[in-house]
């Protein structure tokens, strides 16, 4: 809420007088008078200096005219922000609390144009989005509330109606019933009246933010307004995960009241020990609310976890049939909906496979070996062909293939973004742009498998133990050596960057840092990876996708069998 104290010039403050102020200095934080104001307007050291009048200034939130451009521990000025701890920092506050911080960024860069951001229209988006499903919600409870008024009064009405042709021996019983129903009621209202009242009070926080973000575009200092802009976002996450958890929680679940009259009431008075039931029957809610943006709200400065703090759990594995055995997988491609397309090169096959990780059908058999595999969008992926120069686009749902793609050298490793698709060979490599399928070949770049992200395209040499970076044109950015990455097979990357090597050499998982400077080995021998080849992460749900590999020997019928095994992780 805005303020309404009329301020002081602080210079003349210091002085003992009280002259009204008329302006406000962002940088010096100071105000001043008309007479104040002129000195500080010519000198050459503040002339240049950001201000706003007295009355604008009082239009800002109280919590945002205490923000200060100053570090209230070190009383130094914030010239840096730390992107881990997500907050401004002086020089003091380095050496003191953010030694061991890499991601520093200079705080200039981080407000330059922060009003004009898309993170400005986003948290607009989010306050409206949220104030929209209180009040969807908040109506929708009392139209449940009222419901379950007229289901009692019906309830009622049918007891009365029953009671009124049965003599006074059922009066003892009816009461009972009667008084069951109005306690269940009276705690089934007593909740949603009181989940009402929590609610309305988050709408009328957001009405105040939303009043407090329109005078803050207005008249907040950048600084003002991002720092603003975090604590809105704050308040705007937890409304959001509020309505998240009301639904997960079943708080917005429908109860209804019903009654349940005895089937006994012909023979009352020899059987019939109760006058009827009073059940509260809960059915899915029919409320939609507009989505929120997830586990957020959204940063200014995108937090990107640190690469150890990458540890992937296991959560399932596929079911493959008895007699589907030695396939070879090369490729598992995760598609819209949580399926996923398993490439096996031995059978020259496309399989299918449900979100619950049993097998669905066969997609399509190849007249020869397919090497690797990747989704272009919707339900169309694409398959290299190897030897024959060639990469397939395959309609995964129409099980055909719906476009053949001749090129000029061997095709190996296959990605694609939706808008381009490459296709790499251990000689070279070809971009082709989707829009109107021209080609162009990129010498320089030179991977048995590669992987796209954010414009730059990440390949791996199965005999050279190393990743590269290169950019679109097939300049090289950089190369990754390790000795934790032996034989790298498959590869992908997760929606920070971070790159995932299958090293089959060693049976390991190794992480490769954004800037191709430091790695990790997440997944070993003890954790059941043996030979990986294949592996896909998407990047929407954080789900990562590895192909395994092991010989299985039954000694008592002298019988070696080549098994192999997909393994789930989120990450």
């Amino acid at each position: 809420m805005a303020s309404s104290k009329q301020h002081v010039c602080t210079i003349c403050h210091d002085d003992r007088i009280s002259n009204r102020a008329v302006s406000w200095c962002t940088e010096c934080e100071v105000f001043f008078c008309e007479d104040c104001e002129k000195p500080h307007r010519m000198s050459r050291l503040s002339k240049n200096h950001k201000t706003m009048s007295a009355e604008d200034y009082q239009q800002l939130p109280t919590f945002m005219q205490e923000i200060s451009s100053q570090c209230r521990d070190h009383k130094k000025k914030f010239e840096l922000y730390c992107s881990f701890h997500a907050c401004p920092c002086c020089v003091q506050c380095i050496t003191d609390t953010h030694q061991k911080c890499q991601e520093m960024k200079p705080l200039l860069d981080v407000l330059k144009q922060v009003k004009s951001s898309a993170s400005v229209q986003l948290l607009e988006k989010d306050l409206k989005n949220v104030k929209d499903n209180l009040d969807k919600t908040i109506t929708y409870l009392k139209t449940r509330i009222s419901t379950n008024n007229i289901q009692k009064a019906k309830a009622v009405e049918e007891i009365r109606h029953i009671r009124e042709s049965i003599d006074d021996f059922l009066t003892k019983l009816e009461q009972n019933l009667l008084d069951d129903l109005e306690s269940k009621h009276s705690k089934l209202k007593s909740k949603m009246v009181n989940l009402v009242k929590k609610m309305e009070q988050r709408a009328s926080k957001i009405n105040q933010m939303q009043s407090h973000f329109t005078k803050m575009t207005q008249y907040a200092s950048e600084l003002q307004m991002y720092v603003g802009m975090r604590e809105i976002e704050k308040a705007t996450s937890q409304a959001t995960k509020y309505i998240d958890d009301l639904e997960r929680d079943d708080h917005l679940n429908e109860k209804n009241l019903e009654l349940s009259i005895s089937s006994g009431l012909q023979s009352i008075l020899q059987d019939v020990k109760s006058f009827g039931d009073i059940n509260i029957n809960t059915t899915p809610s029919t409320l939609c609310v507009k989505a929120g943006r997830k586990y957020q709200a959204q940063h200014l400065v995108k937090l990107i976890p640190g690469i150890e703090q990458i540890k992937p759990s296991l959560f399932r594995t596929l079911t493959f049939p008895n007699d589907m055995r030695s396939l070879d997988i090369r490729a598992c491609v995760a598609l819209p909906g949580g399926k996923v397309i398993i490439l096996g090169h031995n059978k020259n096959q496309l399989l299918l496979f449900g979100n619950d990780g049993m097998f669905t059908r066969k997609v399509f058999s190849f007249t020869v070996g397919p090497w690797d595999a990747c989704l272009v969008r919707n339900n169309t992926v694409a398959v290299t062909l190897g030897i024959e120069n060639e990469t397939a686009l395959v309609d995964v749902e129409k099980e055909i293939i719906i476009q053949t793609i001749r090129l000029s050298h061997n095709c190996t490793g296959v990605a694609s973004d939706g808008k381009v698709l490459v296709t790499s060979s251990v000689d070279e490599s070809t971009i082709v742009d989707l829009n109107d399928m021209s080609h162009t070949i990129l010498k320089g770049l030179k991977a048995s498998r590669i992987s796209l992200f954010q414009g730059n395209i990440y390949g791996t040499m199965f005999g050279g133990n190393q990743v590269s970076c290169y950019k679109s044109t097939g300049e090289l950015l950089w190369t990754f050596i390790h000795d934790d990455i032996c034989f790298p097979r498959g590869m992908s990357l997760d929606k920070n960057g971070f790159l995932y090597v299958a090293s089959c050499g060693n049976d390991s998982i190794v992480v490769v840092s954004p800037d191709g400077k430091t790695c990790q080995t997440i997944l070993t021998e003890a954790d059941e990876i043996l030979q990986p080849y294949a592996i896909d992460i998407n990047r929407q749900t954080d789900i990562m996708m590895i192909s395994t590999s092991f010989l299985s020997y039954d000694f008592s019928k002298n019988d070696g069998r080549f098994c192999e095994q997909v393994f789930f992780y989120k990450i």
